[in-house]
C-alpha cells in the first residue's frame, strides 16, 4: 500500500516542486499551499457527483468532454475561486497560476490512487498516467489560472478571460483525452508523447512570460 501511494502521489509532488522553484522569488505561505492541496481533494467529490449524472455516451468524445473534462474542471475552478476569493496573499498575477496547479495536483494525486488501488497492470498504468494524466492537470492548471490571472490583474477583457477560465481547461483536457481515447495499438502513442510533453513546456513557459508582465499593473 505504501508502494502504491509513493508511486501514485510522486509525478505530482514533483511538479509541485517545480513549481515552488519557480515561484521561489515570492513563495505563498506553506499553510495556503497546504490548503490548495486539500481543496484539489475534495473537488474529487464535486466531481464524482456531476459525473454521476451522465451515463457512458459509447462515444470518446462525448465521454471525454461530459464524462471528464466538464465536470473535472468545473470542480477545480470552484475549489480554486473558494480558494483564492478571500485570500490576502493572493495578491499577484503569478499566484493564479500556483493556486490552481497546486488545486489541479491535489486532484491529480487523489485520482492517481483511485486508478491505481485495483489495477492489475499496475506499473504500465502507473507510467502511461505519469507521463499523460498529471502533466495534463498542470497544464489545465496552467491555462486556469493564467486566464483568471489576466482578468483579475489584467484590468482589461475581463468579460473574455473569466469565462476562458473555464473554457480553456475544458477545450484542452476534452480533447486531449478523445485524442487518447481514440488511440489504437499502433505507435502513435509515442508521438503524442512528444507532442504533449512539447506542449506542456510551450504552454508554461508562455503563460508565465505573458502574466508577469501584469505585475507591474496588479
Amino acid at each position: 500500500m505504501l508502494l502504491l501511494f509513493t508511486i501514485a502521489v510522486l509525478p505530482a509532488l514533483l511538479l509541485l516542486v517545480y513549481m515552488g522553484w519557480k515561484d521561489r522569488q515570492h513563495p505563498e505561505p506553506t499553510s495556503c499551499l497546504l490548503k490548495g492541496l486539500l481543496f484539489g481533494v475534495l473537488s474529487i467529490i464535486v466531481s464524482l457527483s456531476i459525473t454521476s449524472m451522465f451515463g457512458d455516451f459509447g462515444d470518446p468524445i462525448l465521454d471525454a468532454f461530459f464524462n471528464a473534462a466538464i465536470p473535472e474542471e468545473f470542480a477545480k475552478l470552484l475549489m480554486f475561486w473558494l480558494l483564492i476569493r478571500k485570500n490576502k496573499h493572493f495578491n499577484e498575477p503569478i499566484d493564479s497560476i500556483v493556486y490552481a496547479v497546486y488545486v489541479s495536483l491535489g486532484f491529480a494525486a487523489v485520482e492517481n490512487i483511485l486508478y491505481l488501488v485495483d489495477e492489475d497492470d499496475f506499473f504500465s498504468t502507473a507510467f502511461s498516467r505519469a507521463i499523460f494524466s498529471v502533466p495534463g492537470h498542470f497544464c489545465f492548471a496552467v491555462c486556469m489560472g493564467f486566464c483568471y490571472g489576466m482578468a483579475r490583474f489584467g484590468h482589461k477583457s475581463k468579460i473574455i478571460y473569466y469565462p476562458m477560465a473555464f473554457i480553456g481547461p475544458v477545450l484542452l483536457h476534452g480533447t486531449y483525452d478523445a485524442l487518447l481515447m481514440s488511440l489504437g495499438d499502433d505507435d502513435s502513442w509515442i508521438i503524442i508523447i512528444l507532442v504533449w510533453l512539447v506542449f506542456c513546456i510551450l504552454m508554461y513557459r508562455a503563460a508565465v512570460k505573458r502574466i508577469d508582465k501584469l505585475k507591474d499593473v496588479g
